[in-house]
């Protein structure tokens, strides 16, 4: 949908960005925390002392229990992170941040939240970005999209949306505008 270039386009209007995703990719590096607990459930997972992310999915996508596993050790871990994320963020002085989260209407995480902004494009913009990975394979996208919610209904969800389906400039503009937008919520509050 296009998360990442705005969630950097965030940070470059200073607001700190925290990535689910990035943050889950260090949890599966060398020495990362997740990488014991991982190995103890999918053994083939680990690869030269880090999570293969591309075996790992073959693990997981499609099997349910597998997947819940998954999430079992690694939503905590992230959790603690993000914990630490907030807590420097407001010692710091910001006055809003963002959390980069995927499937957070799948997992009923939108309570723990003050503000959903959902970032969406087109379905076939949308599958063309994903399918360019270097990891990605049709069926992998099939099986990551039936997971998800809908986007129609992630945006009835949203209290804010950005569409990211035009130029990065329009996409900016947009960020910018929900930005001055939260801030004059803010100061009312």
């Amino acid at each position: 949908m296009g998360k990442s270039t705005v969630g950097k386009m965030f940070e470059k209007e200073g607001i700190a960005v925290y990535n689910v995703d990035a943050e889950i990719h260090k949890l599966y590096e060398v020495g990362g925390v997740a990488v014991e607990p991982v190995r103890a459930e999918f053994p083939s997972a680990v690869i030269d002392n880090k999570v293969d992310r591309p075996t790992l999915s073959k693990l997981v996508l499609g099997h349910d229990d597998a997947i819940k596993k998954l999430e079992k050790i690694v939503h905590p871990l992230v959790g603690l992170h993000r914990a630490d994320f907030l807590s420097k963020a407001e010692e710091a002085g910001q006055i809003m941040v963002v959390l980069d989260v995927p499937l957070i209407f799948e997992t009923g995480g939108e309570a723990n939240f003050d503000k959903i902004v959902v970032v969406s494009a087109p379905a076939d913009m949308q599958k063309k970005r994903v399918l360019a990975r270097d990891d990605m394979t049709e069926d992998k996208f099939n099986a990551i999209f039936k997971r998800q919610t809908p986007d129609a209904v992630k945006r009835e969800k949203a209290d804010f949306i950005i569409g990211t389906g035009c130029s990065e400039a329009e996409t900016l503009a947009q960020v910018k505008t929900l930005i001055e937008t939260l801030k004059k919520e803010f100061d009312h509050a």
